[in-house]
């Protein structure tokens, strides 16, 4: 007796069903699996095998050598203030964009995606350029004695111009997607604007606002090419950790450029954990 045709078995010999066989699992999942390994994973583990390629103590003397503690804390810190920074202005910037009208709106909402498409040594140049002693801002704030260009001021005037859009392109959408209606039963209730915002506005948005600062840190911590032109890469002054581990490349100091560059990994690692779970907090607050 002949089955119908939608009762025909699963053929044993299709790929996907023998690789789920053999694995346990789809097509899908293993070609997903095997890119992140290649492109994610095997590039972590070589270079962690580098890193201790020395014994504990060369690493931990290379790690937290003077130089390297001053890259830390130039680079770590200047990155956080500055991801803080634009997830509040970011937000600021979102709310105006979504929630007014005024000329010249949509060529201002195209120039905050410039940072992704500027070449970063372009960018670089440009705000070494303007806020230099003679350029078009540089020279407004020398005589009140700040000086911008080839200092860490000048890093972080980089890192929120690279890291800003990132704020403002994940807030934006939740913006959009928000009922007003929800805000004007809370006015009807007695509520003031104030408590609207914090009460009602806010919660929803701490998710996006929070996602767009982790990815802000992460492209701050990062950055090189427009760092390395508008600092003067001063050690014990200004030298951020990307710089370091150049320098040392330069000078066929492998193991010390990769234990630097893990050290870095590692940091960046834990401080976005805490940013992700800062974020699982939030959803739970904004489910109660």
């Amino acid at each position: 007796m002949t089955l119908p045709p939608r009762f025909i078995p699963y053929k044993i010999n299709h790929p996907e069903n023998i690789l789920n066989r053999l694995f346990g699992l789809s097509l899908t999942w293993q070609v997903t699996l095997g890119y992140l390994a290649v492109m994610l994973l095997l590039p972590i583990l070589a270079m962690f095998q580098k890193a201790t390629s020395t014994t504990p103590t060369e690493f931990l003397a290379i790690a937290t050598s003077p130089i390297a503690l001053t890259t830390y804390d130039v680079t770590f810190l200047t990155a956080m203030l500055t991801a803080l920074m634009n997830g509040f202005f970011g937000t600021l910037i979102a709310w105006v964009f979504v929630r007014y009208d005024f000329p010249g709106k949509r060529i201002i909402d195209a120039t905050i995606d410039l940072p992704f498409a500027l070449p970063t040594t372009v960018a670089g140049l440009t705000l070494a350029t303007v806020y230099s002693e003679n350029g078009w801002i540089g020279s407004l704030l020398e005589p009140m004695g700040i000086k911008v260009s080839f200092t860490r001021l000048g890093i972080s005037v980089v890192m929120i111009f690279i890291s800003l859009p990132f704020v403002v392109r994940t807030v934006q959408p939740v913006l959009q997607a928000m009922d007003r209606n929800i805000e004007e039963a809370a006015w009807s209730l007695g509520a003031s604007q104030l408590q609207t915002f914090w009460r009602v506005i806010l919660p929803p948005l701490m998710p996006a606002i929070l996602t767009g600062v982790a990815l802000g840190f992460s492209r701050a911590v990062g950055e090189y090419g427009s760092t390395v032109i508008i600092a003067s890469n001063t050690p014990f002054k200004d030298l951020i950790a990307p710089v370091l581990i150049f320098q040392r490349l330069e000078q066929y100091d492998f193991v010390g450029a990769t234990v630097i560059g893990t050290v870095l990994l590692i940091i960046s690692l834990v401080i976005l954990l805490g940013i992700n779970l800062l974020q699982a907090w939030g959803r739970k607050y904004d489910k109660a």
